[in-house]
């Protein structure tokens, strides 16, 4: 992964979308000079417009960064159950996913 693979992909996505850079960038909070600088690799960026970038186009942060996409049926399954549960639950839901996730099962 290289900042101009990344680069790479946020200008497809962008365009698949049908997004100009202009409007693009509008929508991420961002300038499109920016956002140029970003799709030509020569500028990193913050989680949040990470986030932001991902959401414009409906995609993974993993995806985005990676190239590698997180198969959505198993995501939906996975948000499904999540919100079978209450609020005041989610704390423990979180702290269970932590343990299996150390456990790398």
């Amino acid at each position: 992964m290289t900042q101009r693979d990344v680069g790479e992909r946020i200008k497809l996505l962008r365009e698949s979308n049908n997004y100009t850079r202009d409007g693009f960038a509008e929508k991420v909070g961002i300038s499109p000079k920016f956002l140029y600088e970003i799709e030509m690799g020569r500028k990193g960026f913050s989680a949040d417009t990470l986030v932001k970038i991902s959401k414009a186009v409906s995609v993974s942060c993993d995806y985005i960064m990676l190239g590698t996409k997180v198969n959505s049926k198993v995501m939906d399954d996975v948000v499904c159950e999540l919100e079978g549960f209450r609020p005041e639950q989610m704390g423990q839901v979180r702290d269970i996913l932590k343990m299996i996730k150390k456990l790398n099962v």
